[in-house]
């Protein structure tokens, strides 16, 4: 297509028309298998006038360079660009930004990112030399594009370390020096370009040093000079054209973007490279001897530079935006704990305190009418407050519970503060009251909450007065964002004993006033408060009374508003208050899902109307998480009803709308708790129902459209469905099919890897142990998937590997004679028998050793010539495996019965542990250490434990890959249940040997058809086996016996009293624990 015929496409685009509009864009798809398609939207991008023809033609060249610019080498997309023409294109892109228009430069810069990401510098050589031609160019068009062309450069390298920089110590070294000579210049400017210009300077060095310095900018003499100039930045008073009247557009504008990121800049060298205490251990350099000069020299002017303008701005001589308070916090933040910059830092901090913490922590005009306007942003603004990485409240926060915690004294200090002004506050007449403060002060106090009451606190006693006195009265404040406040920090000393039970009745009465009130914000932070409160038995049992009436207006709450919390404080009260809402859970689950069906839609409404082209998953916003906790909410409450199968049907006939929603939606961030759900029914049911079964078709169905990667949530849900529903499995081949698609594809999909084809090969064991004789045709089936991974040269782990032998021998231990017919004819017979009996040790939980035991011994039933001929020599290895598995399950089983008892099953909630965690915290610490050590020597920094993990986890999984892993044991899985659950090892060996006690066995152990004695029926081949054996090994034989004797009079006394109908738990109580754990 020509120029001239694609820009009437473009134009096309733009009708009224929809017709018109439908029809030039499907010209324009079909254009993109045209040869010089983007030669073609340059040209027209040179020469176009018309500014809505310019714009849609550039945002058209930057999708079509997104999805078509591959690297060389990758997987091709259909209708990929050409090597010609991305030639083409990379001679022409650099010289058309240089003259573009700014909305046009913009979508440029976005296409030659994604094309120096694919081809740079490998098949972009001369890239450097064109950037470096343009910096030192004499207009300043060129100079800026040669601004974006060096930006988009760093910016590749950004995230590469070590290595994989290549040569970007070189690149840095040739063009920094004019970048900074370009940025000097560009500072003494006004004009709103000239800050655009800076700015792309000041983000090029942000991405130059984002993960290594590089060796130029290193050198002392350049760390003056970029350091001069951020400092410059900051200091240098704003443009007039940029003190916009609308602060948000203000703080959008170029100049304030600048000093943004000259603080962004000096922040990132001291906090990663220049503070000795929190280097990064194996970031690959080391840092030690810089960050000593850079502590020393230069953080105290950056410091120094930052007080300056806050000094300004307490006296209201300058305007300060968000992010540079923000990071003046951050930055003081990190001057605590070194000793260098507390010295400097400390002699500020009763001003710092007074004049920049507190006003920045207390509400905003913006923040009040937001609380009246907007109450649901308002509490998004406030509980979610961490997301907000630029808010100064945030790094107040902080700063201030870094400063309390590494600097005891300082705490105080703050608190003589907080004191004056709520007591100021208190004195006032009402006209003169100013309940901003008094909310600062709450906030203050609240955020110090875990340092006041940490163990040896001298003041934590008198925290229960400071409530009374300054907190229970807001209560009933005429301001909501006060009564709100005073929820909340009631929320934040959720650890505080009170000593007066009376306090608990009052703080119990006015939560539950404010969560009537007529302030949203004060409903949802009395909710939130109500949580903790539990914990006290008093509030516990007056809870008890009107739970049900709680429940509603959390319910109601949730409806108001979308706060994941609020769904965490249902999932709570749903397991505490277990027996008071049972009377109501069919209500409840009508109303939670009535909720989660609505938060829902709204999602799917939303993602309708977003324009991508990424349909896979969606990302956790507010609504997602809501939806979220809503699920969990449920998934407690079925688990609380496990003794109810009556309402646990109607609640799955109640529930069904909502898996159905979720997965025929493929709403993927919800998979996980809707497959919970749908496990947690079932198991607790331990049977199918008919709607159960419809939700299974919706499983198979997501499985197939994409889903296979989320196998493993879906498994516990399938196990149920095979141990559970076995005969519907069999009586519905659909069904059983659909079962045995799922493993084969995922053994046959290139998209998963081994974790996921475990899940494959656990699906398949199920299938084999519960339908026995059923499924003859597919077990050979399941051999070969098992074994054609087992005999290729595929990298396996440990776990893979023993999960693929458990496949095959789970065949085995379902019919003998079959699967060695299957193995035989593949001639993989030899090589599996050598794999089994090699990692016979590896078998390590009581379930793997079950499954051998029984495989082996349904093998020790065939006769000799039914043993093929290549394993004969072998064989009489069973008995030695047996013997060595015998020897190792009570030590199994001991180790299964530990794990077991670690698990929490209670549903009782444990109120106590969070509190001592936080008080172990403190254990330590002494708070009359002031002056003498604590105020005067460096803080270990704890957070450097965090920047030292990434570095060791790579380590450690680059020295991993390709051996075999020692510690990937498999672990026992307490909920699993299998029929392997009520196998009795001994018994089963000694009946197939000696067939002298044949007991009745349930369906799963009926393979063994042992008629007369092995040791009658094949004398030959049991001569072979027992020849093998030592003395040692012939013990452990007869002790298997006798336990097998010992087993069976245990059961049979059992039985006996159970029939007398006397009491059989003494006899229940000796013998082997069973558990519903198959390891």
């Amino acid at each position: 297509m020509d120029a001239a015929g694609l820009r009437h496409c473009i134009q096309g685009t733009l009708s009224p028309d929809a017709n018109t509009r439908q029809q030039a864009e499907t010209e324009l798809k079909a254009a993109e298998e045209t040869p010089g398609l983007l030669d073609a939207l340059l040209n027209i991008l040179s020469a176009e006038q018309d500014n809505g023809i310019r714009l849609s033609t550039v945002v058209y060249f930057k999708n079509r360079v997104n999805k078509g610019w591959v690297k060389a080498g990758d997987t091709q997309p259909p209708n990929s660009i050409t090597e010609q023409e991305k030639a083409t294109v990379r001679a022409r892109l650099v010289p058309t930004l240089a003259t573009a228009q700014p909305n046009a430069r913009a979508q440029l810069v976005v296409a030659l990112q994604k094309i120096l990401h694919c081809d740079f510098p490998k098949h972009w050589p001369d890239f450097v030399d064109i950037t470096v031609k343009l910096l030192h160019a004499q207009d300043v068009q060129s100079v800026f594009a040669g601004l974006q062309c060096l930006l988009a450069i760093c910016r590749t390298y950004r995230f590469k370390l070590g290595d994989s920089r290549g040569d970007f110590d070189q690149i840095v070294a040739t063009t920094f020096p004019q970048l900074l000579n370009i940025g000097n210049s560009l500072a003494g400017e006004e004009s709103i370009e000239a800050g655009e210009m800076l700015r792309t300077v000041l983000k090029a060095y942000k991405h130059a040093v984002y993960f290594e310095l590089p060796m130029h900018l290193r050198a002392h003499g350049a760390m003056v000079d970029w350091c001069t100039l951020f400092l410059r930045v900051v200091a240098k008073d704003p443009p007039a054209s940029s003190m916009l009247e609308d602060l948000d557009e203000r703080e959008l504008n170029h100049w304030w973007k600048c000093k943004k990121w000259a603080y962004v800049n000096l922040n990132r060298l001291f906090v990663r490279y220049g503070n000795p205490a929190s280097l990064a251990k194996g970031n690959g350099e080391d840092y030690t001897e810089f960050a000593k000069s850079f502590i020393s020299t230069f953080a105290p002017e950056i410091l120094k530079g930052y007080l300056v303008q806050i000094e300004k701005w307490v006296q209201k001589q300058t305007w300060l935006s968000k992010p540079c308070l923000s990071h003046t916090l951050a930055f003081m933040d990190e001057c605590v704990k070194p000793k260098q910059m507390w010295d400097h830092l400390r002699p500020h901090m009763p001003i710092l305190i007074r004049h920049l913490v507190f006003p920045v922590l207390c509400q905003s005009d913006e923040d009040l009418e937001q609380f009246d306007d907007e109450p649901a942003e308002y509490l998004h603004r406030k509980l979610n407050f961490y997301e907000e990485v630029s808010a100064p409240d945030v790094a107040a926060t902080n700063f201030l519970v870094t400063l309390t915690k590494a600097r005891r004294k300082q705490t105080f200090e703050i608190l003589t503060f907080i004191n004056e002004i709520v007591n100021r506050y208190e004195a006032a007449p009402d006209d003169q009251k100013n309940p901003r403060e008094k909310e600062g002060a709450l906030r203050m106090i609240g955020t110090l909450a875990n340092v006041i009451l940490g163990k040896k606190s001298p003041i934590a006693d008198q925290v229960e007065y400071f409530f009374v006195r300054h907190i229970f009265p807001e209560f009933r404040s005429p301001h909501g964002f006060l009564r709100a406040r005073a929820c909340d920090t009631l929320e934040k000393f959720e650890s505080l004993d009170f000593k007066d039970p009376n306090n608990l009745t009052i703080i119990y009465r006015n939560i539950l006033e404010s969560m009537a009130d007529e302030a949203l914000p004060v409903r949802v932070e009395a909710a939130l408060a109500l949580q903790p409160l539990i914990r006290h038995d008093p509030i516990r049992q007056m809870m008890q009374q009107n739970i049900p009436q709680i429940m509603q207006q959390l319910l109601k709450l949730a409806n108001e508003v979308d706060v994941d919390a609020l769904a965490n404080v249902m999932e709570d009260f749903v397991e505490v208050f277990a027996a008071e809402l049972t009377p109501f859970a069919v209500a409840l689950t009508e109303q939670l899902r009535d909720t989660y069906v609505r938060i829902v839609k709204e999602l799917i409404d939303r993602n309708e109307l977003r324009e991508t082209d990424e349909g896979y998953g969606d990302f956790l916003d507010d609504k997602s998480i809501t939806a979220l906790g809503v699920l969990q909410t449920i998934g407690t409450l079925i688990l609380t009803l496990e003794s109810t199968p009556d309402v646990l049907a109607h609640l799955e006939t109640i529930l069904m709308p909502v898996i159905a929603i979720t997965l025929e939606h493929k709403l993927y961030d919800l998979y996980n708790e809707i497959f919970e759900i749908i496990d947690s029914c079932t198991f607790a049911a331990k049977t199918i129902s008919p709607t159960m079964w419809q939700a299974f078709e919706l499983i198979h169905q997501t499985f197939k459209t994409g889903a296979e990667l989320y196998l493993e949530d879906m498994l516990p849900a399938l196990e149920n469905f095979v141990n559970y529903g076995h005969g519907a499995l069999l009586q519905n081949p659909a069904y059983l099919e659909c079962m045995v698609d799922m493993i084969c594809t995922i053994f046959k999909d290139d998209k998963v890897g081994g974790v996921d084809r475990i899940c494959g090969c656990k699906l398949a064991e199920i299938l084999m142990l519960n339908l026995r004789r059923g499924i003859d045709d597919r077990v050979p089936e399941f051999i070969q998937l098992a074994m054609r991974v087992l005999t290729s040269d595929e990298l396996k782990i440990k776990s893979y590997r023993i999960h693929l032998m458990e496949m095959v021998i789970n065949a085995v231990y379902y019919n003998p004679r079959l699967s060695l017919n299957v193995l035989e004819a593949n001639g993989w017979t030899n090589k599996f028998f050598s794999l089994w009996f090699s990692s016979i040790d590896s078998f390590t939980r009581v379930h793997d050793k079950k499954l051998s035991i029984g495989a082996i011994t349904a093998l020790l039933t065939l006769r000799g010539d039914e043993v093929p001929h290549s394993v004969q020599q072998g064989w009489p290895r069973l008995l030695q495996g047996i013997v060595r598995l015998f020897q190792t399950l009570p030590a199994a089983m001991k180790n299964r019965e530990e794990a077991q008892r670690e698990e929490d099953f209670g549903l009782g909630g444990d109120y106590e542990e969070d509190e001592e965690e936080d008080e172990a915290e403190w254990e330590h610490e002494d708070w009359q250490q002031e002056e003498s050590e604590a105020e005067t020597t460096d803080v270990k920094d704890e957070s450097t434990a965090y920047l030292d993990f990434p570095s060791q986890q790579a380590a450690k999984f680059n020295s991993a890959v390709g051996e075999d892993e020692a510690d990937d044991e498999l672990e026992e899985e307490s909920l699993l249940e299998t029929p392997l659950d009520q196998m009795e090892p001994y018994g089963l060996f000694k009946t197939a040997l000696h067939c002298k006690t044949v007991r009745p066995h349930r369906d799963v152990l009926l393979l063994i058809h042992c008629h007369t004695a092995l040791s009658q029926q094949d004398p030959t081949l049991y001569a072979q086996l027992t020849a093998t054996l030592g003395p040692e090994e012939q013990q452990v034989i007869k002790g298997a016996i006798e336990k097998a004797d010992h087993v069976a009079a245990q059961q049979a006394a059992l039985q006996e009293q159970q029939a007398n109908g006397g009491d059989a738990s003494g006899v229940q109580q000796q013998q082997q624990p069973h558990t519903n754990g198959a390891g």
